[in-house]
């Protein structure tokens, strides 16, 4: 395997061979002679004279100004996403508190059912309304079932909105990459990350799999790079290995600036420089161990970013030219927002250059070896660019900070994730296979739902969810057996939650191909939905 491929080092194509015309190794003239691609950078549009004040305009805090590289028409699209998911799952309390009202009425089981088909979208279990003339309806377990039903009836209406993944996909390869794989944190403030902050298109991102202060497993990493080159050697996806271009790896970090020493990175006890400080550590052995098992050069770039959850702007470490990165070398895009927001957009996008540049010149302790090479600075651009919009959308519909700083999920999701869910505090994640694997994400997300759920008498819904792949032989079967592993493993970690009904385990699987149907899984391994064989 050739992993010597180094930033501006052409490698010519054995005679006969299709090269495209992609990578770190592409010619200058080569691409200058490419047209400039909208790929996902934000558009600019005319300002509406119905603007809400925004808080970040330099000139004049009361009147109405927006970002000249802001896109609006987004921003109105996701907000109204964000309004439809979360207004899902804060009905059920109000619909559950008015059955708890009439739990004792002779048509009960009649009338509730209105009320959830009405308010839900859904009827519930019957078994336990038809018990509720016995002793008090059992709200727990309903509370339980509700969240559950409602995660899945959101999977099956969210509707992927067409997105520019091909343009996106040209981009990045012209920048020098043919995969990004982003680890951010459990917290579900990030949750939003790839569709919200920086508005990627989810088919551009190779993984996105998070962990407890993205401490990622640095072996199953690289297990997913080997992978990747792989495919690139056995069917030239997406481009073939002689293509010069590189694998990214992403690791995303978080903190808050309203309170810091509390509603931060609770992995790391709240503290911004030691959650940044262990995500470029766990980068560097990532890209170390490449280089060590398979030859100095290997074709790997890193990228730490953070966050501040309570504004998502995101602050980002550049790179120096040997691709090391420091604590103190980065761009701050809040402060660019600021210092952009009353500029024209040709104005605007040469300042976010020229921060760039100003980091990688900075000196003292983070001073590094130059600046990083082309690609990465307009990958580091864009995903500047991208956020400018992000920040807008707090502004314009927060005032510029959200009003539920700390945590504030709806339930816990272990496993693989559910691509549909992309919110911001909607779900605690914790990408795991097994408990002993997890265990220690997921007693952050307990102690977290403690102060959530426990505390006020709710149960912990913990969505158990895993992907099977339908061309090999037993693999939904298995899924399904560890599906029923994992939650009989939760269930005695957490035996005291168990017993007194505060937690509440569902189970479903899934195939591996985007939008294919979300299978729950009952205790007996039956399910509602059978995938087509």
């Amino acid at each position: 395997m050739n992993t010597r491929n180094r930033p501006g080092r052409h490698v010519s194509p054995q005679p006969g061979a299709n090269r495209p015309s992609y990578g770190l190794g592409t010619p200058a003239r080569t691409l200058q002679a490419r047209p400039q691609q909208p790929v996902f950078a934000a558009r600019d549009l005319v300002p509406s004279q119905k603007s809400a004040p925004n808080p970040a305009c330099a000139t004049d805090p009361a009147r109405p100004c927006r970002h000249p590289l802001s896109n609006e028409l987004e921003n109105r699209r996701l907000l109204a996403h964000e309004q439809a998911v979360k207004g899902r799952f804060a009905a059920i309390i109000p619909a559950l508190k008015h059955l708890a009202a009439q739990q004792h009425e002779a048509d009960f089981l009649e009338r509730a059912q209105r009320v959830a088909r009405a308010d839900l979208g859904f009827e519930l279990p019957s078994g336990i309304l038809e018990d509720a003339w016995i002793a008090n309806l059992d709200m727990r377990t309903l509370y339980g079932a509700c969240v559950m039903h409602t995660i899945r009836l959101i999977a099956e209406q969210t509707q992927a909105v067409p997105q520019n993944s091909d343009e996106v996909t040209s981009f990045l390869l012209d920048c020098g990459y043919h995969a990004v794989d982003i680890t951010p944190c459990s917290d579900g403030r990030l949750k939003g990350l790839v569709r919200y902050i920086l508005r990627l298109p989810d088919d551009a991102v190779r993984s996105r799999k998070a962990y407890a202060g993205a401490m990622f497993d640095v072996e199953a990493n690289v297990k997913r790079w080997i992978e990747t080159e792989l495919m690139r050697y056995r069917e030239g996806q997406p481009v073939t290995a002689d293509a010069g271009t590189r694998y990214l790896k992403i690791v995303v970090y978080h903190w808050s600036s309203s309170d810091p020493a509390h509603e931060g990175c609770a992995a790391h006890h709240s503290n911004e420089r030691d959650a940044a400080e262990a995500g470029l550590g766990r980068l560097r052995e990532f890209r170390q161990a490449i280089e060590n098992s398979f030859c100095c050069g290997a074709s790997v770039d890193t990228l730490l970013i953070g966050i501040d959850t309570d504004t998502d702007g995101i602050k980002v470490h550049v790179p120096d030219a040997d691709g090391e990165m420091s604590l103190y070398r980065w761009v701050s895009n809040l402060t660019l927002y600021k210092e952009t927001v009353n500029d024209d957009a040709s104005g605007a996008r040469l300042k976010v250059y020229q921060a760039i540049q100003a980091a990688s010149a900075t000196n003292g302790w983070g001073k590094g070896n130059g600046e990083p090479h082309e690609g990465m600075r307009r990958l580091i651009a864009t995903l500047l660019i991208n956020n400018l919009s992000q920040i807008e959308y707090v502004c314009g519909n927060w005032g510029g900070r959200y009003p539920d700083i700390g945590h504030n999920e709806r339930f816990i999701s272990l496993g693989d994730g559910f691509e549909e869910f992309q919110v911001r505090n909607l779900a605690y994640f914790v990408y795991s296979h097994t408990v002993e694997e997890g265990g220690p994400d997921l007693d952050v997300g307990l102690q977290i739902f403690s102060k959530l759920n426990v505390l006020h008498g709710l149960p912990v819904p913990v969505a158990i969810h895993f992907r099977y792949d339908r061309r090999v032989p037993g693999s939904r079967e298995r899924t399904v057996e560890r599906c029923q592993r994992v939650k009989a493993a939760i269930e005695a970690r957490y035996a005291e939650l168990h017993r007194q009904g505060l937690l509440v385990c569902g189970m479903t699987v899934q195939d591996k191909p985007s939008g294919s149907p979300i299978e729950p899984v009952e205790a007996n391994g039956a399910s509602a939905l059978r995938s087509a064989r």
